[in-house]
């Protein structure tokens, strides 16, 4: 008689995988978490053992803050407008246009993009600035006392400084979408006797929007969070929230006042990014539909 066998189901293998998210979760939460509860404990507390609103009510209604506010959003975008602008002219140029040296250019955008943002405001200094080689050259040549430029120690000169440091940020993903363009649509276009404009609005700019997006975004989290060039610069009257948390922390030691504002600026960061992400979101949408 045959014997009959019964196979027994062999045990599944501990999954220890899910284990492995532990350490990176308590680094996260000790190098990051930890120290903005202590900010927002010390906003609702003022280190005191009582909570309470009164502190945000206060800084937020104060017009210091909403001075500060203001010259942060107005120096963010008015420098990622004009990264974007200059940053889309200079990759066309750079990805486009044949010439001596582009593909040379291009790879020097990633060394500047690791360069320190003061250096390049120590850089405009040396040529807009008050002793610079353009106020000096001009006073030699109209006989002049003061020097005739000053606009560099001004809301201006930071957002020129930002323009000239960010700029590379939305060129490095733009020629990288533009690397994945056809040339055999554009010799096309151009055999049926499309203009370069055309051109630029109906093949380029399409490939394009994504990485403007992205670069975009990226520059207005930087510019916002921006401490350096302002602080290097010492604009007159051109306070912006990080130099007003420096200067609340640091200058007066008002640590309640500094942590109220560095939730607001860790608000308003997130906000812009919850901005991109349903930009982004909205253009696959629509691309999705055939809408783009």
């Amino acid at each position: 008689m045959a014997e009959l066998s019964v196979a027994v189901p062999r045990r599944a293998p501990r999954d220890f995988a899910g284990l492995w998210i532990g350490p990176p979760l308590l680094i996260l939460a000790g190098l990051f978490l930890y120290p903005l509860a202590l900010i927002l404990r010390e906003t609702l507390t003022g280190g005191t053992a009582v909570l309470s609103l009164g502190h945000f009510a206060e800084v937020l209604g104060s017009a210091l803050f909403r001075t500060a506010l203001y010259h942060t959003i107005i120096i963010a975008l008015g420098s990622t407008a004009g990264c974007l602008a200059l940053g889309f002219v200079f990759s066309l140029i750079i990805a486009f246009v044949p010439f001596p040296g582009a593909r040379l250019l291009a790879r020097l955008i990633d060394t500047f993009i690791a360069l320190p943002t003061f250096l390049i405001a120590l850089a405009l200094t040396f040529i807009y600035g008050s002793a610079g080689l353009l106020n000096e050259g001009l006073m030699r040549l109209l006989h002049l006392d003061l020097p005739p430029i000053d606009f560099l120690y001004s809301q201006w000169g930071v957002i020129l400084s930002e323009i000239t440091v960010y700029t590379p940020f939305v060129m490095r993903p733009l020629l990288a979408s533009f690397s994945l363009i056809e040339p055999a649509q554009i010799e096309v276009a151009s055999s049926l006797g499309a203009r370069p404009f055309r051109i630029i609005r109906q093949i380029i700019l399409p490939a394009a929007l994504p990485a403007l997006l992205a670069g975009g975004s990226l520059c207005l989290l930087l510019t916002v969070n921006e401490f350096g060039i302002v602080l290097f610069i010492g604009a007159k009257d051109v306070i912006t929230l990080p130099l007003l948390i420096y200067d609340k922390a640091i200058q007066e030691f008002d640590y309640t006042t500094a942590c109220v504002i560095a939730v607001a600026n860790i608000g308003l960061s997130l906000g812009l990014f919850s901005l991109y992400r349903l930009a982004v979101s909205r253009f696959e949408d629509r691309r999705h539909a055939g809408l783009v």
